[in-house]
């Protein structure tokens, strides 16, 4: 009976690995994994403070807005009695002022009083009364009604008030109904602007 095994042929062998074939787990270095989880901790850290810090601010700005313009439903309503009070008083000329008698003269000024007070009231909460007479137009605080065709004044200028506007805080709480001027001359801005746009050509 001969060996089929040949002579080069050789037993399996049981010796283990060599070391540089071992898993790449056991090759890793301990400090390295702990100073890369330090770090991504480190990162998810500082990403959660900015995050608590951008609510907090964004909670602040809220509160604050809630103050200030919380009661912008509440401020409408009241306005509206400041015009009827303004209207009220406004229904008078000087000249009935001057021959009413002493009540009725006694009861205009508690109106006008009591208009004064009620002014002071919304302006201790943020509420600006705007009378715009004169200014220019601003479509961001005024509301145009009609033009009103006057030379002597700058065109798109507020020549007239109708309603007095009201603002909250920096917002418009209600623009001022207006009437403004048309074909006057032209502003100094304006002005300059067509000079510009001429010599340019």
């Amino acid at each position: 009976m001969t060996d089929t095994n040949g002579p080069n042929d050789k037993a399996p062998s049981s010796e283990p690995e060599p070391a540089e074939k071992a898993s790449p787990e056991a090759a890793r270095d301990p400090l390295l994994e702990a100073q890369r989880e330090s770090a991504e901790l480190k990162d998810k850290l500082l990403r959660t403070l900015a995050e608590m810090e951008n609510l907090r601010r964004r909670t602040e700005r809220e509160v604050a807005d809630a103050r200030t313009y919380g009661i912008a439903n509440f401020a409408r309503d009241v306005v509206t009695v400041a015009d009827n009070m303004d209207r009220a008083l406004q229904a008078l000329d000087n000249e009935l002022r001057e021959k009413a008698d002493a009540s009725v003269k006694a009861l205009l000024d508690g109106v006008e009083l009591t208009e004064r007070e009620l002014l002071k009231a919304l302006e201790k909460n943020g509420i600006r009364k705007i009378e715009p007479q004169g200014e220019k137009f601003d479509p961001n605080f005024h509301q145009a009604m009609y033009e009103v065709p006057d030379a002597s004044v700058p065109s798109g200028h507020v020549v007239q008030v109708v309603q007095p506007g009201y603002v909250i805080g920096e917002r418009v709480l209600r623009p001022a109904l207006v009437g403004v001027s048309k074909g006057g001359p032209k502003t100094s801005v304006e002005t300059s602007s067509v000079s510009g746009r001429k010599s340019a050509e």
